[in-house]
């Protein structure tokens, strides 16, 4: 209870702003300063649209949780900083390889079976070390929490602890990365020019609807006693300890609540007259819950405040800073890896090249 206090404490309200704010200069920092040795005058740079998604929000989601080195005299020594970024670098490939196995490891396959991969949660939990973490300026107040959680209340070894860490590295990120190359093909890289955005864009329906179609969550309930679920044409008998699923998909993608339920709308959460749009219907009956990506009750996702927040933060910054083209105009929007169906933000099967430059300003 302690440890799942922790998340509301330090992912909302007043420490939500805190959060906010990090991640805002880590994504400039990591746009601009990060990658300031690709950038040339008026000339392109080509990548792969999840590979550019991956390196930038991990490295900043990673130096928004966990700090940057120790630097008491402030030192804007190049080789120190591009040392550091490779350190992050050396941790995404890690993260990558154990994410990899992640789907074996929730269906109750033993780490130990993939060498690599538990190589790579050993790499990380290293990383992670509290003796490392206390090396590191601006730890976040969720991470510095859980370290005085670890070592107060807890009977971990210090790479067990290492490892809550771990976990809580793999939570901020599995999921916000691979939103991202749902939103940008999606939401505003035309096929036929360079895009120009304007502003102010319908940002909240857009995230909404990439989530809608690219989440794949699923929730859990344990009956706490024998019960007769009632529904509206049928029952079932359930059992104390049975184990309840609820699948938000078949939700999202109901025709009925969601006319042409697998068409991206960017305007699909937006009335007329631009205000949210919060009424969905099925049977002719108003549903409350339209729309689960993050869960719902007690199970409900305590980052996704801060995870809506730091998607508009990118977008906002990726088109700000950058002209964006997509190298193959006729290049489909990749499909979806089902293999994680149930663990939250499906990831997509292939990566799209893109380029991009600095915008004359």
């Amino acid at each position: 209870e302690n440890f799942h206090h922790t998340f509301i404490r330090t992912l909302q309200g007043n420490a939500l702003d805190a959060l906010i704010e990090a991640m805002m200069e880590n994504l400039q920092y990591v746009m601009l300063q990060s990658r300031a040795s690709k950038f040339q005058p008026n000339t392109w740079v080509t990548e792969g649209l999840y590979t550019f998604c991956c390196q930038v929000m991990f490295e900043s989601g990673f130096l928004t949780l966990f700090g940057k080195e120790f630097n008491p005299n402030h030192d804007k020594n190049l080789s120190k900083r591009e040392t550091e970024r490779a350190h992050i670098l050396n941790a995404l490939e890690n993260f990558k390889e154990f994410d990899r196995i992640f789907p074996a490891l929730v269906a109750g396959l033993p780490i130990h079976l993939f060498k690599s991969a538990h190589s790579a949660r050993e790499k990380l939990g290293e990383a992670l070390l509290h003796k490392n973490l206390l090396k590191r300026d601006n730890l976040s107040e969720l991470v510095m929490l859980r370290m005085f959680l670890n070592d107060t209340l807890s009977t971990f070894d210090d790479m067990e602890k290492a490892k809550t860490h771990v976990a809580v590295l793999w939570a901020s990120q599995a999921n916000t990365i691979p939103f991202k190359i749902r939103k940008l093909p999606h939401g505003h890289i035309h096929t036929d020019s360079v895009v120009t955005i304007s502003f102010p864009l319908p940002i909240d329906s857009i995230i909404k609807e990439a989530m809608r179609l690219s989440s794949a969550s699923m929730t859990f309930r344990v009956a706490k006693e024998d019960f007769t679920l009632h529904l509206e044409n049928s029952f079932y008998n359930i059992r104390k300890d049975d184990i309840v699923a609820l699948y938000p998909q078949l939700l999202h993608f109901d025709p009925e609540i969601y006319a042409d339920p697998l068409t991206f709308k960017y305007d699909r959460y937006l009335k007329e007259n631009k205000e949210e749009k919060t009424d969905f219907y099925r049977n002719g009956r108003k549903l409350k819950y339209y729309y689960m990506p993050f869960g719902a009750g007690i199970a409900k996702c305590p980052g996704r405040l801060f995870a809506v927040h730091e998607i508009k933060q990118f977008l906002v910054l990726i088109f700000s800073y950058f002209e964006i083209d997509l190298v193959d105009s006729n290049v489909q929007c990749p499909s979806l890896d089902q293999s994680r169906a149930g663990l939250g933000i499906l990831q997509p099967s292939n990566d799209i090249d893109f380029r991009y430059r600095l915008k004359c300003l």
